[in-house]
């Protein structure tokens, strides 16, 4: 995630920690950045008026003033409870740090019994990460070049030069995950598995307008995740 929806994302990861507070460690391993970038994060939030403070001693981290919270909305223990779950097997995938923003929202304006009954339901959901996560960075520049349409360049395994490609899609089939996009030398559309991207690079240029239908007819097990 860009900087921007990093820090509203933050607020509401401080939001949602209440009284037990966050450390400058933890947030950095969430939001898949260094402590120095959060506490960097920590000080413009302070500047802006967010009332975030940093609580010293054993155990201590950033806590924020219970006043900022928002008010209660409806949600339900296990629809909060089935998003956890969602974004928790969704772990290091294509906009997984997207999805465990929008958590952290849901949690922070929830009804406080609500979001406790949410809490021990999701301690009764264990999900095994037997998959390593794959290259954070790569994964960021990927998710942007497909929402701000624009050029991304690849180093893939297999191949000897880098590639500029258009984005067209992410998509996930044979239980991995592919960035599809057409590559600017050969004129077509070309799948890249993820796992197999070296390094990718975001450049400042627009992405061709690729149609969706230019890839060709997904299986009919295929959908997006507007159907969902």
């Amino acid at each position: 995630m860009n900087r921007t929806d990093r820090l509203y994302a933050l607020r509401e990861e401080l939001r949602r920690a209440g009284r037990a507070g966050r450390t400058a460690e933890r947030l950095a391993e969430v939001f898949e950045v260094s402590a120095r970038t959060i506490k960097r994060d920590i000080s413009t939030l302070q500047h802006g008026g967010f009332p975030v403070r940093a609580r010293p001693g054993p155990g201590g981290g950033y806590v924020v003033d219970r006043a900022a919270t928002l008010p209660p909305v409806n949600f339900t223990d296990a629809e909060v409870a089935g998003l956890a779950a969602a974004v928790a097997a969704h772990r290091g995938q294509p906009f997984d740090g997207h999805a465990r923003a929008a958590l952290a929202k849901a949690l922070s304006v929830m009804d406080g019994q609500a979001r406790d009954r949410a809490a021990l339901m999701n301690d009764r959901v264990w999900i095994d990460h037997t998959e390593p996560p794959g290259d954070a960075r790569i994964r960021r520049a990927v998710e942007r070049a497909l929402q701000e349409q624009r050029v991304v360049v690849l180093r893939y395994s297999g191949e000897d030069d880098s590639l500029r490609i258009d984005p067209v899609v992410v998509a996930r089939t044979a239980g991995n995950w592919f960035l599809v996009g057409r590559c600017q030398a050969r004129l077509e559309i070309r799948w890249f598995r993820l796992d197999r991207i070296i390094s990718a690079h975001l450049t400042s240029d627009p992405s061709a307008a690729i149609p969706v239908e230019d890839i060709g007819t997904p299986p009919v097990t295929a959908k997006p995740v507007s159907d969902l």
